[in-house]
């Protein structure tokens, strides 16, 4: 009987809380995807160095997973509390015809396993169905090849994500069997004669409370965007600004209506005074809410542009930083050992290369960073009080510079014996170098004064890399006297002939003795992989969270208002019966769920421009520069979730407060 009763349940309450089931599907689904990334290399043609990428992506994401998990956890508990809530008059019922509390915490304990049951089905389904689709995504990112695709499934990660929402669901099977016996018959009969307790503040602390708020956001926000030489203010600008955020609706839930009311033409116009009103109960009663939700799609703006940033940098710098399929590189001795040399001592064969060139580049004590950046230098260690200012600089003849240019497919330049120029790429120095050129710039070698040629720096690079790191290599006449160079570097650029990724594996192969004799080998293809990898790393994790914690914020909103709208079905039935018509009606709600979603996201907003400039600064370390795409990207995300969520909500809270009464 209890059985039968529990199905009846579900069938009757399912239309009213689809979100709570379409939140749990889609979590179990996203969490399935996610951890499935280790089947992905069963369908794709990938060499050693990407699989091990792959396995250190799985390794970051296994312990993400295990923060989404507790995410999913709170967001789960939080949404069976406002299940029971709008259950307490049932339960009563159930209390009054006979029932024990046992037998009623059996019914919820009996509908939870089914609810939960059919959720992980139905989200293992739809996860197993969508993680075939992340090969593609997989694939473009590794430029692998998808002609043996065939549909797989992920043992393990169907394990973890069983292992993980089980124990998610016994806590919360838990915690509703125990929010049913801690309550008194009296409560259940009467909980929906009762509203929340709305809070009323003085009008004069809420506006200093809110004034309060806005200084400490602003000074997290100068710390933020100012001061990032510290990582111990750094720290403090993320503390004050939740601390911030949560003064700052708590002081707006203690004005906003008596804001509105000071415009009377707009505060009685239409149903406005209704809907302001509805308005300033929900933040009045949901401050905390509220303030985890907006931090919430802040952290979700920020991380998920960021990423989606370094990616598409990483992407566009990789072509132009591995110009050779490879580059040995070694100190010179007296002997003159070289790249060339130390290859065929460890017996790798020269042949394999289809074409190549040598070049070196000398360092001498009277040009370093410092002697560059003379005219500028105090506004420059202003700004970086820990520059190297005594490093070398490295210095290369023209004639090697336009050799390997040339080889590279770069422009070559022309000097007379009196003049330099400065090549770098490094966008951090770059506006430094530049200040400092354009007021003229002299270096002494030996017997020779140079002054630099133009007033800024030329493109190019020297090493290979994944993205622009080229900090600056000075290029002089052939005329100067190399023997004085008290560092020399010799550097070797090849193109392999054949096969590139088997050329590339027999290289490998000579790595340690290469890496023995004092030398480096960077190769296209590492550094493809690398770079793919890091930005693997970073969109996944960044869509992993993005998702999880847009998901949980409209959740919240979404549940509550649903919660609200049955709470308020008399209100509306009442303006119903004094002649408001649907049309209105409907507007009303509509306008009332959007300004409620609308504004932790427009707070969320004002944060991110201040994060997105914080982590701008820090992705310059990398040459990663913040570009429109990504904030679009982030846009579309935050439409397809967040904004799916309100729609849902709207015509879910429609239904509801147009149903007829019991």
């Amino acid at each position: 009987m209890l059985f039968k009763l529990s199905l009846k349940n579900i069938k009757k309450s399912f239309k009213d809380y689809a979100i709570y089931f379409l939140t749990l599907v889609l979590g179990v689904a996203i969490f399935y995807v996610f951890n499935a990334m280790d089947s992905q290399q069963a369908m794709l043609e990938l060499n050693d160095a990407e699989k091990e990428i792959i396995g250190l992506m799985n390794e970051f994401l296994g312990g993400v997973s295990i923060f989404v998990a507790i995410v999913l956890g709170f967001l789960i508990i939080y949404a069976s509390r406002f299940l029971i809530k709008r259950r307490k008059k049932e339960f009563g019922i159930y209390l009054t015809l006979g029932m024990g509390k046992r037998d009623v915490s059996k019914i919820l304990l009996m509908e939870t396993f089914i609810i939960g049951i059919i959720s992980l089905v139905a989200g293992l389904i739809i996860g197993i169905i969508a993680s075939q689709f992340m090969s593609i995504v997989v694939a473009n990112l590794f430029e692998a090849d998808m002609s043996e695709f065939t549909f797989v499934f992920s043992k393990a990660a169907a394990i973890k994500t069983i292992f993980y929402y089980v124990i998610i669901y016994l806590i919360v099977m838990i915690f509703n069997v125990f929010a049913v016996t801690k309550y008194k018959l009296i409560d259940l009969l009467n909980a929906s004669k009762k509203g929340e307790k709305i809070k009323v503040r003085s009008l004069g602390l809420s506006v200093v409370i809110f004034l309060i708020a806005a200084v400490i956001l602003g000074v997290a926000y100068y710390f933020a965007t100012q001061r990032l030489d510290s990582l111990d203010l750094f720290g403090t600008s993320i503390l004050l600004g939740i601390i911030g955020t949560f003064l700052l609706f708590f002081g707006i839930s203690g004005f906003i209506l008596k804001l509105v009311q000071s415009n009377k033409k707009l505060y009685l116009k239409n149903l406005n005074i209704f809907i302001l009103r509805q308005i300033n109960s929900k933040v009045n009663t949901t401050v905390f809410s509220m303030s985890i939700i907006c931090l919430l799609l802040f952290f979700t703006i920020t991380i998920f542009s960021s990423a989606w940033s370094i990616n598409v940098s990483l992407k566009n710098d990789l072509q132009y930083g591995t110009p050779a399929d490879v580059l040995v590189y070694t100190y010179s001795d007296a002997e003159g050992k070289t790249a060339k040399n130390i290859l065929t001592k460890v017996g790798y064969n020269l042949d394999n290369f289809a074409e190549y060139t040598e070049s070196y580049t000398y360092g001498f004590d009277t040009v370093t960073v410092g002697s560059l950046l003379t005219p500028i230098l105090n506004d420059v260690q202003k700004d970086y009080p820990n520059l190297l200012v005594d490093n070398y600089l490295p210095v290369m003849t023209i004639s090697d510079y336009n050799k390997i240019a040339s080889f590279y497919g770069n422009q070559t330049y022309t000097l007379n014996e009196d003049e330099f120029i400065l090549v770098a790429d490094y966008e951090q120095m770059l506006q430094y170098e530049n200040k400092a050129l354009a007021k003229g710039v002299t270096i002494q070698i030996g017997d020779k004064t140079l002054h630099n040629k133009y007033k800024e720096c030329v493109e190019g690079l020297l090493q290979m890399s994944g993205n622009k790191s080229n900090t600056g290599i000075v290029v002089v006449p052939d005329n100067i006297d190399i023997s004085l160079s008290e560092i020399t570097k010799n550097f070797l650029a090849a193109n392999f002939k054949g096969d590139k990724d088997e050329a590339n594996s027999e290289l490998m192969s000579y790595m340690d003795e290469i890496n023995g004799e004092g030398a480096v080998a960077d190769t296209k293809i590492d550094i493809y992989t690398a770079s793919t990898g890091l930005r693997a790393i970073m969109i996944f994790i960044g869509l992993y969270l993005g998702i999880i914690f847009l998901i949980s914020s409209a959740a919240i909103l979404a549940l509550k208002e649903l919660s609200d709208s049955s709470d308020n079905k008399e209100k509306y039935g009442m303006l119903r019966r004094i002649g408001v018509d649907d049309r209105k009606l409907n507007k009303a709600l509509f306008i009332q769920i959007g300004i409620f979603f609308m504004l932790p996201l427009l707070v969320a907003i004002i944060h991110s421009v201040f994060g997105i400039m914080s982590a701008s600064k820090i992705m310059e370390s990398m040459s990663v520069t913040t570009n429109i795409s990504s904030i679009a990207m982030t846009a579309l995300l935050i439409i397809a979730i967040y904004g799916g969520y309100f729609i849902v909500t709207y015509f879910t809270s429609k239904r509801i407060i147009n149903e007829k009464s019991e």
